[in-house]
């Protein structure tokens, strides 16, 4: 996560007090952060599902690589430096190698969330009650892909691709 904090060098650096929301689960903002300083909480719904204090931890990609509403609020829990991209779209496209960073990090993501759905997968394979059903439900998430996919527009009009 260190790779994030060397490449927002000279970037909008912004100051936030404990409490603040800086993404609302359901919202869309187009807005990328990366904390400098600082201890941010994560929340699906009421649920607290983390808390991060680890600088160049980023927030808010998977709404803007998806082109999807948040699927989580990240708030503030102490006084906070993070480093603020309001157009996320288009300074990940101007930077490859934050974007590559960006892809390793959900890649890792990814992994790690395959490892413990298997890991649920096998522990309930043989239950003939309801958690039998696991197996059924975690297959039709982890194959469950968009019907369609277009590049954007700047790679529309690229006549190498």
């Amino acid at each position: 996560m260190r790779a994030f904090l060397e490449v927002c060098e000279g970037a909008p650096l912004a100051k936030f007090s404990a409490g603040k929301v800086l993404l609302a689960e359901g919202t869309t903002s187009g807005h990328l952060y990366v904390l400098s300083a600082g201890e941010v909480e994560v929340l699906r719904g009421k649920t607290q599902v983390a808390i991060v204090d680890e600088p160049g931890a980023l927030f808010g990609e998977m709404s803007v690589l998806l082109q999807q509403p948040h699927t989580a609020t990240v708030r503030t829990t102490t006084p906070c430096s993070l480093y603020v991209f309001d157009d996320a779209a288009s300074f990940l496209r101007s930077k490859p190698e934050i974007a590559f960073q960006v892809a390793r990090l959900i890649a890792s993501r990814l992994n790690a969330a395959t490892c413990y759905l298997g890991d649920i997968k096998q522990q309930f394979q043989d239950r003939s009650d309801h958690l039998g059903m696991v197996g059924e439900v975690l297959d039709t998430l982890m194959h469950n892909q968009e019907e369609e996919f277009s590049p954007g527009p700047e790679r529309a009009t690229d006549p190498r691709l």
